[in-house]
Formats: structure tokens, C-alpha cells, sequence
């Protein structure tokens, strides 16, 4: 039993002590308090979606954390989520060995036993075996860059029901409009909007995400793009929520095709019109 009010009765101790959220003698400090704060914030996006699945009667609830890095997330649902069912699996899915080698480590440790870790890449991911052919839930928390349309190519693939994503450090659609500026400076007045390389950077980032919720939308996604935390503990903020509810999608696959074309961006089609 924990005496601390913030940690809920169902809860690892041990877990919170290996995330660093709890000190080795289970204090809570004030900076831990408020990224168990931020933990429950981001549990209590995912959980009516993880409740939804499981009310209609799916058994074989299966969510995917792409570029798990250490598994942060994962860890957490599974502990207030996957835990107390006797169904559902985790997979985190990162490049980086000694991540997943710990993440296991600690999965047997905790005996978590419906949480697997797997060293792919985002393209070996979609081929793999170990992954169910549908998946329920496709997660990617700060993922950077070209990551975070690595899990989204890799949701739709897998039909994913749910797609949740933190984006972040988004430079790709960035680079593209810095190389293309000069010629497009005279075809349109909204080359204004990034003529400055400050712009540049900040409404490249803004327009990857405009462009990435658009084509969720032109497959028949419902989209959400929300705060995740307060502005005081990142600027990574923004949350992407979609929801499967087979859509029309032709007008949003037309607004996402002029507005590639409005922006010179003809580079990034294959990236957002596969």
C-alpha cells in the first residue's frame, strides 16, 4: 500500500520507480508530481478509446507504441489499462536494440507478460509476423520528423481503428519549402507566410500536420488535433486523435492535392498521397 495520493490503487510501484517518476524510497517529488501529472493526462486520452474497443466486444485488442524509445507509454497503459483484463497485448516497436533488449528486461521483471518488444524498422513492422495482421491502436508519442508519417503509413496498413500521435522536430516539408521558395515567390501572395527562415521552420511544422490530418481524413478517418499538456512543459504539444468511421473521402483527398500544389510541394506527394 502507498500513501501518496496521487498514485492510484491498482498501480506498480515498481514501475514508477524504474520510469524515474518515484525516487528509490518511493518519494514523490515535485518535478516527478508533475510528470505523474502529465502521465495521467495522456492515459485519460487513450483510455476511452482502449474502453470503446473493449465494450463492442473485441477480445483480441492488440496496440501498437511505433519508435517506443523506452517504452514510456506502453509500460503505463499496460499497467492501468491492460492489467486488470484478461485479453489485449502491447508492442512497442523501436530501431534501437538496447532499448527493446531493457524494455523486455523489464516486462519480465514486472511479469507484464502481454507486452512484447520488437527492434524493426517501420517497413519490416508492416511485413512482420509477430505483429497481428489488424490492429486496434496505433500510438507514437514525440516522434520525430519523418517518424510520426512512419506510423501512420503503418496504422493505415494495419487498419488501425485508432491512431494517437504526439508529433515532433518536424524539418522535412520545412526543407522543401526553403528550396523552392524562389521560384515561388511571385506565384502567390502565401509564400509571405514563410518567406522568413523563422517562418519557414514554424509553418513548416504547422502545414506537415495540416497535411497529415487531411490525409487521414481522405481515408475515412474523423480527426481531432487537441493540446496534450500545458505550453509550460513543451512545445511538442499537439495531439492528433483519428477515428476510423469509413468517411467520404473525396473531398478531403482534394483539399489535400491543392493545397500540396498551392504550396509547391509537389516533393512531398508520395509522402501524403500514398
Amino acid at each position: 500500500m502507498n500513501n501518496i495520493p496521487e498514485i492510484r490503487p491498482e498501480q506498480s510501484i515498481e514501475l514508477l520507480k524504474e520510469l524515474h517518476i518515484l525516487t528509490r524510497d518511493g518519494k514523490l517529488n515535485q518535478d516527478s508530481r508533475r510528470k505523474l501529472k502529465q502521465v495521467y493526462h495522456l492515459f485519460n486520452f487513450i483510455e476511452p478509446l482502449l474502453k470503446n474497443i473493449v465494450k463492442n466486444g473485441n477480445t483480441h485488442l492488440s496496440l501498437v507504441d511505433h519508435g517506443a524509445g523506452k517504452s514510456y507509454l506502453g509500460f503505463i497503459l499496460y499497467d492501468l489499462f491492460f492489467k486488470q483484463q484478461s485479453f489485449g497485448e502491447v508492442f512497442g516497436i523501436d530501431t534501437r536494440p538496447d532499448l527493446v533488449s531493457k524494455s523486455i528486461d523489464l516486462a519480465n521483471k514486472l511479469k507484464f507478460n502481454r507486452m512484447k518488444f520488437l527492434n524493426l524498422s517501420v517497413e519490416e513492422s508492416n511485413k512482420s509476423l509477430d505483429i497481428p495482421k489488424q490492429v486496434e491502436i496505433v500510438t507514437a508519442l514525440h516522434a520525430c520528423d519523418t517518424a510520426t508519417d512512419d506510423a501512420i503509413h503503418f496504422a493505415l496498413n494495419k487498419n488501425a481503428k485508432y491512431i494517437v500521435i504526439v508529433p515532433c522536430c518536424q524539418a522535412e516539408v520545412a526543407s522543401v519549402l526553403r528550396k523552392n521558395k524562389g521560384k515561388n515567390l511571385g506565384k502567390s501572395v502565401l509564400t509571405e507566410i514563410y518567406r522568413h527562415p523563422i517562418h519557414t521552420r514554424e509553418f513548416g511544422s504547422q502545414i506537415t500536420n495540416v497535411l497529415r490530418c487531411l490525409k487521414l481524413e481522405s481515408r475515412g478517418y474523423q480527426v481531432t488535433v487537441t493540446e496534450l499538456i500545458g505550453w509550460e512543459h513543451s512545445m511538442k504539444n499537439e495531439l492528433i486523435i483519428a477515428e476510423f468511421k469509413d468517411l467520404p473521402t473525396n473531398y478531403p483527398r482534394q483539399r489535400l492535392e491543392n493545397l500540396i500544389d498551392e504550396l509547391g510541394l509537389e516533393d512531398m506527394k508520395s509522402r501524403f498521397l500514398d
